[in-house]
C-alpha cells in the first residue's frame, strides 16, 4: 500500500459514519414531512404538497339530514301583485274545434318566474351650478355643487359601492370585475378606476379601521395569528387579530411584524416571536402542535 495514501477506515469508524448519515437522513425526511397539520408551518407553506383531509372534522351532531324544525327556508312562494301578468289563451276547444278567445274565459291557474330585470342604460344625473345676480348690489354669486360631485364626469355612488364589493368582499380580480362590468351593465370601468374607487374607500374608512385596531389590540382576549401570500410577485404577510366580535387585517412585508400596543391574553399557535409581546399575558394555547 503506497504511503502517501490515507489509512483504511477501522470498523468502528464505519460503523459510526453509517449512523450518522442515518440520523441525517432521518431529520432531512422529518423536515420534507412537515406540514401546517404537524407544525407551526403557515398553511400558505403547503402549496401543492398540501395533504388531503380523508375525513371531516366535524363531529356528529346527532341531527337528521336537511333542514331542521323551525328553520325558515328560502323556497319560492308566488306573490300577490306581480310586476308583469302574461296571459295564454287555448286557440280552440279541445273537444269540438270552435275557437276561443279572452271573452270566454271562465278561469284560470297561475305561474310564476322570479328573474332580473333586462339590464337598463346608465342614468346620467346632471348638477348645475347656478350663477345668480344680486338684484341689490348686482354681484354674482354661483352656488356649491355636493361634496360628492368634485369632476366634469364621475360615475356614482352606486356603481363604486358595487364595484368595492366585488373586489374586497366576492374577492374578484381587477380584470374580471372589468369584463363584468361589461358584459353585465355595459360599464367600461378601467381597472386604474377600479383601483382608485378601492383607495378612496380606505381613506373614507381609514378612522374606522383605526377605531377597530385600538379595540382588538386593548381586548382582555384576542386572537392572532399570520400567513403569507403573493402581491405583485412578491410574498408579503397577512397578519390578522381578532376577538368573538371584531377582526383587524394587516398586510406587511415581514412576518415578525407584529401589532402594536397589545395587552391581555394572546391565543396564538407558540410561534416565538408572539412571546415577545411585552403587554401580553396569560395562558397561551393552540389547535395545532407546536413544532
Amino acid at each position: 500500500m503506497n504511503a502517501e495514501s490515507e489509512a483504511e477506515p477501522s470498523r468502528e469508524e464505519l460503523i459510526a459514519l453509517v449512523a450518522a448519515l442515518r440520523a441525517h437522513i432521518a431529520e432531512l425526511e422529518r423536515r420534507l414531512g412537515l406540514n401546517s397539520s404537524n407544525s407551526g408551518k403557515p398553511p400558505s407553506s403547503d402549496g401543492l404538497k398540501k395533504p388531503a383531509r380523508v375525513s371531516s372534522l366535524r363531529e356528529r351532531s346527532g341531527k337528521k339530514p336537511g333542514g331542521q324544525k323551525g328553520h325558515k327556508g328560502e323556497t319560492l312562494r308566488q306573490v300577490t301583485d306581480p310586476n308583469e301578468v302574461v296571459n295564454h289563451y287555448p286557440p280552440a276547444c279541445s273537444m269540438c274545434g270552435v275557437g276561443l278567445d279572452p271573452k270566454t274565459s271562465v278561469g284560470h291557474s297561475a305561474r310564476q318566474v322570479f328573474d332580473l330585470p333586462q339590464p337598463q342604460p346608465l342614468v346620467v344625473t346632471e348638477h348645475r351650478a347656478h350663477d345668480c345676480e344680486c338684484t341689490a348690489c348686482g354681484a354674482k354669486t354661483r352656488a356649491l355643487f355636493p361634496d360628492s360631485v368634485n369632476a366634469p364626469v364621475q360615475y356614482g355612488a352606486r356603481i363604486t359601492a358595487f364595484v368595492i364589493y366585488l373586489l374586497h368582499y366576492q374577492l374578484l380580480p381587477e380584470n374580471r370585475l372589468a369584463t363584468l362590468m361589461v358584459d353585465l351593465f355595459g360599464v367600461k370601468v378601467a381597472t386604474a378606476t377600479i383601483a382608485r374607487m378601492s383607495r378612496a374607500c380606505a381613506e373614507r374608512l381609514h378612522g374606522f379601521v383605526e377605531t377597530v385596531r385600538d379595540l382588538v389590540a386593548g381586548a382582555p382576549v384576542k386572537h392572532m395569528d399570520e400567513t403569507g401570500f403573493r402581491i405583485g410577485g412578491k410574498t408579503q404577510w397577512l397578519h390578522v387579530a381578532s376577538t368573538a366580535l371584531l377582526t383587524f387585517y394587516r398586510v406587511c412585508a415581514k412576518r415578525g411584524s407584529l401589532l402594536a400596543n397589545v395587552v391581555g391574553i394572546v391565543v396564538h399557535d407558540h410561534w416565538k416571536p408572539y412571546y415577545t409581546i411585552e403587554g401580553a399575558f396569560g395562558a397561551t394555547w393552540s389547535m395545532r402542535s407546536a413544532c
